[in-house]
């Protein structure tokens, strides 16, 4: 399976301060890819079946590996439960994380409702929306409050990640309540295009950007 080395299960891997941009992307496709395999059962996983899930090359994927330890047996492949622990650390999401959703609508509910976050380590522990209608409501364990409280909830919560299943000319505003109150990471599901301080991070998840990317591979 075109692999070397035997599987680790070190402890004293110690990434670099920062990762380059295109490997951390990368690996969490892995990671994506190897949580995935693990809820199915799987146990091991080759570079191979890495690089049919995830379309990056194997070749790529080996060597992405590689600078941070021997993780895989040749003719057995890589441990499914010992990578995700390796990459989980190697990017520094090791432990749990705590994040607040903005919009209780179709898209927010179906976020709460979702393991996606929960299987990376990410928790939603507060549900915000301005509807006064939908304010009070349950969502699974947790009651939606109003967006006003937002600078409390986040110091008390410890949120470290806002997500927002917003509408896009309400996103900005938001974007800028949290930053203020001190989150520095924000996920937004909108098609507003966010302007925040180069210390804040964002990341925008659209479904066509999704598509475009399986029609180029379709395609080529």
């Amino acid at each position: 399976m075109g692999l070397s080395g035997l599987t680790t299960d070190r402890d004293d891997i110690l990434p670099p301060d920062r990762l380059p941009l295109g490997i951390a992307a990368r690996l969490s496709r892995y990671l994506q890819t190897l949580t995935q395999a693990r809820k199915m059962g799987r146990e091991t996983i080759s570079s191979k079946e890495l690089a049919t899930y995830t379309h990056v090359n194997s070749t790529q994927i080996r060597r992405d590996l590689s600078g941070f330890g021997k993780f895989g047996k040749r003719g057995v492949g890589y441990n499914v439960e010992s990578l995700v622990v390796q990459i989980r650390k190697i990017l520094r999401t090791s432990g749990q994380h705590n994040i607040a959703l903005f919009g209780a609508g179709h898209l927010g509910r179906a976020i709460a409702s979702s393991d996606g976050f929960a299987d990376h380590g990410f928790r939603v522990v507060a549900i915000f929306d301005r509807d006064s209608a939908k304010v009070g409501e349950r969502i699974g364990p947790l009651t939606v409050r109003h967006n006003d409280e937002l600078r409390a909830v986040v110091e008390e919560q410890g949120i470290v990640v806002g997500v927002l299943a917003v509408p896009g000319h309400a996103a900005q505003g938001l974007a800028d309540d949290l930053v203020a109150a001190g989150v520095r990471i924000i996920f937004n599901y909108s098609e507003a295009l966010l302007t925040v301080p180069p210390a804040v991070t964002v990341h925008t998840s659209n479904p066509a950007v999704d598509l475009l990317y399986a029609l180029y591979f379709y395609l080529t």
